[in-house]
């Protein structure tokens, strides 16, 4: 319970102080909705007694005026508090949802890589929308409907408390039924939870791997898995709806009992005289208008155990603790030479218990390329990750020019290195923004010069739009070496010291490979070169190699020198060659 409690406080407190003032108009029209409410059922009273008993003419059109303005007063004061609730409700959800992607944005990569799309898309859409539920419309309903209840009870022991103790007992019935069905509710809707967000990365997969399912003709297989998965959620949907709906018949046949029970008692006090006809069908229309607030009391458990749930998942996401933490007051990375030291370098991914690499030291010389070579596996890319800080070792340091990069900030350290994977990112957005990515600032002639320079302008030119061309989602409309061309750009735009290079250009034609090997040459040129080298041009062209071996630096040297020395190098070497 202090658990659910200081997670309320911590949702007030966060996002709902924030907007008081617009909830408190919300609750003072509120206020409105109550009073006109009960001054409908208690002008029932007296129009009874005056219109139809005593014939009163003056009364005969003044209490019917004053139904009227009670309901218009009623209307216009909930639509008032409604409108001021969504707008609350909404800007709660945009700022839930912010502080998530800001949260997931500045996250580990590992962090990332260890879960599923679909459950963070889950997170940030079904939870966010049941938690803004608990903090906005929960709240507004627990005004709106207490105020209410406490007004019409007033005009129901005004007319006879006898009578309203009978009513009174139904509460507390009513809601005991509302919070086992709440617990059950709460149980169902975190089953749905679970396998909508299973579903939703279902789907990514689906459109993400859209080439490889037809390749391999396993559309029928998707199918399957894809209808066994709908069929699932629409079964926890089913559930979940089923539980919440339990509550409709439970309350009406409450409200039938309670009905009957009074219409039956009623019949006896109007016959000793204890209650007048008028009075009786004053404290029935209060009774019957208490029915709705009842009602929404009694099932807003569920939606606190809904939002409570929702909070529970979506808070952890916003209170993430990287273990790549960046201290802004650390100095910044000063670049001289740009050499690279590992010493003693241990790593391995989450829980595993495999270390990627075991005790690796290398030095990579400033202003040089260096190349890793070794089988799929072996550790190459680990490496490149741990430079920028991707990741951190488990044991051991890493040194530019003599600066430990755990000693200085981050941003200084990613301000000076750039990547060019064989996975090349690209955002569904012009060609030119892709390339201004690395400097959102660049003058339009930064950026054509940055494109003439990875040979990109030559097809930029030819596209429909030229550099404002929208080139679809990871560049879908670009070709393989377009690709890397405009991340070159990217990377040349950014004028790093040191570059980090996954070499991939084996399957392109010879003469866009010989345009991005140029590229890379001016990429790299002067510059610290990191190199997971698939090509024999690059290998013979670095000025050091380094052997890696189930996650060990076995050797180094310069290609001659590996080649007589080393039986595995030079079986990587032969390999290669015969490719060519």
């Amino acid at each position: 319970m202090t658990s659910n409690i200081s997670i309320i406080k911590r949702l007030y407190k966060d996002y709902t102080i924030k907007h008081l003032n617009k909830i408190i108009i919300a609750i003072i029209f509120s206020v409105f909705v109550a009073a006109s409410t009960s001054g409908i059922a208690y002008l029932l009273d007296p129009a009874i007694e005056k219109i139809f008993i005593e014939k009163d003419r003056t009364l005969k059109y003044l209490i019917p005026l004053l139904i009227i303005l009670a309901f218009t007063t009623k209307g216009i004061s909930l639509y008032i508090a409604k409108v001021i609730m969504i707008n609350v409700s909404q800007e709660l959800k945009a700022g839930v949802q912010k502080d998530m992607i800001k949260s997931l944005i500045s996250s580990d990569t590992k962090f990332i890589d260890s879960a599923h799309t679909g459950k963070f898309i889950s997170n940030l859409t079904m939870d966010v929308n049941m938690l803004v539920n608990l903090i906005s419309t929960a709240l507004l309903n627990i005004f709106k409907d207490s105020l209410s209840l406490i007004g019409l009870l007033t005009v129901m022991f005004y007319q006879n408390w006898k009578l309203s103790m009978i009513a009174i007992i139904m509460i507390p019935l009513a809601t005991f039924f509302a919070r086992s069905l709440g617990k059950r509710m709460n149980k169902a809707s975190i089953q749905a939870m679970d396998k909508s967000s299973l579903f939703t990365t279902r789907l990514v997969e689906i459109f993400k791997n859209h080439k490889l399912i037809k390749i391999f003709q396993q559309e029928t297989h998707e199918n399957i898995r894809s209808t066994k998965d709908i069929n699932e959620l629409k079964n926890k949907i089913i559930k979940m709806t089923v539980i919440f709906n339990r509550n409709a018949p439970i309350m009406e046949t409450l409200t039938g009992i309670m009905i009957g029970g009074l219409l039956f008692y009623s019949g006896i006090l109007i016959e000793s005289g204890e209650l007048e006809v008028n009075n009786f069908f004053s404290f029935l229309a209060a009774m019957m208008l208490a029915y709705q607030p009842v009602r929404s009391l009694a099932g807003l458990n569920i939606a606190i155990s809904q939002g409570i749930t929702a909070a529970k998942r979506v808070l952890p996401i916003i209170d993430l603790v990287n273990e790549v933490q960046d201290d802004q007051s650390l100095p910044n990375l000063i670049i001289k030479e740009g050499s690279i030291v590992f010493e003693g370098i241990d790593f391995q991914y989450g829980n595993e218990e495999k270390k990627v690499l075991k005790s690796a030291d290398l030095n990579i010389e400033g202003g040089k390329m260096t190349a890793l070579v070794g089988l799929s596996g072996a550790g190459k890319s680990t490496i490149l990750n741990l430079i920028p800080r991707f990741y951190d070792p488990n044991l051991g340091k890493i040194f530019i020019d003599n600066q430990s990069i755990h000693e200085v900030n981050i941003y200084s350290l990613r301000k000076n290195i750039s990547l060019v994977s064989q996975e090349t990112t690209l955002f569904d957005d012009t060609v030119r923004n892709n390339i201004a990515y690395a400097k959102l600032d660049a003058s339009n002639e930064e950026i054509i010069i940055a494109a003439k320079n990875s040979h990109a302008d030559e097809f930029i030119q030819k596209l429909p739009n030229g550099y404002e061309t929208i080139i679809g989602e990871n560049g879908v409309r670009l070709s393989g070496g377009e690709k890397q061309r405009l991340s070159i750009a990217r990377a040349m735009l950014k004028k790093s010291s040191i570059i980090l290079l996954d070499e991939a250009t084996s399957s392109l034609d010879s003469d866009t490979e010989e345009k991005i090997q140029n590229a890379i040459s001016l990429l790299t040129k002067n510059k610290t070169t990191v190199v997971i080298a698939h090509r024999l041009s690059t290998i013979l062209n670095a000025n050091m190699i380094y052997v890696v071996k189930e996650g060990k630096i076995i050797t180094s040297g310069k290609h001659e020198e590996l080649l007589s020395s080393s039986k595995t190098y030079k079986n990587f070497y032969e390999k290669q060659l015969k490719r060519n």
